[in-house]
């Protein structure tokens, strides 16, 4: 059963995941192009059981947390997209913020799903908690994402190790602004939004 808030866009549904979204998980990480840049292991259902824990574990503490991703209609997760808190030792700079972060089925790059999700996230997660910092961890060689961190307003605040293996992370300034296109409305547990594509990411910082 998919439980509130389900965010719905032009293409796409998001949801705040449920146990029944292991299986699911399991087979879009399966790909080994869908993890290139989430360091070198190939998960067991136990790894995507304790990913989906943690989830569950910033939902259940913070009142937010990422949301998995379907096309409208269609029943395969093709998508982990959102805001969830993190403590990953890397510095205040870093560490108990909202972190930002999206995960995507490889035959869904290239499109616009990763963007157009991410920005339903974020005006549901300024809506409900109110613009603020936010930050984000990007493989250096992830070109890709760095692009859309830029778009989503962020930008660098240093390098850095994690696990052994380098990364680089966009903390992100800027004023919370409308973005033109997005228009927010909510019905009882359903939020519905209407895309639009520019937006941007890394540390994002409300200013007053």
């Amino acid at each position: 059963m998919t439980e509130g808030p389900l965010l719905t866009t032009e293409r796409l549904e998001l949801w705040r995941p449920v146990a029944t979204d292991h299986a699911g998980l399991y087979a879009m990480m399966q790909s080994p192009v869908t993890r290139r840049f989430l360091g070198s292991w190939e998960p067991s259902e136990a790894d995507l059981h304790a990913r989906l824990l943690r989830n569950a574990g910033s939902w259940a503490l913070y009142g937010y947390g990422t949301f998995m991703v379907r096309r409208r209609g269609e029943g395969r997760i093709v998508g982990n997209c959102g805001i969830f808190h993190s403590w990953r030792g890397l510095g205040a700079d870093f560490d108990d913020l909202p972190e930002a972060g999206w995960i995507l089925a490889d035959d869904q790059v290239g499109q616009g799903v990763a963007g157009e999700a991410m920005r339903a996230a974020y005006a549901w997660f300024d809506a409900t908690h109110g613009p603020r910092r936010t930050v984000c961890m990007i493989d250096p060689d992830n070109t890709p994402s760095i692009r859309m961190a830029e778009k989503l307003g962020f930008t660098p605040l240093r390098a850095a190790e994690f696990g052994g293996e380098k990364v680089g992370h966009g903390v992100y300034h800027q004023a919370h602004l409308h973005q033109p296109g997005l228009a927010l409305s909510q019905h009882a547990s359903r939020i519905v939004l209407g895309s639009d594509p520019s937006a941007g990411i890394a540390q994002r910082h409300h200013l007053s």
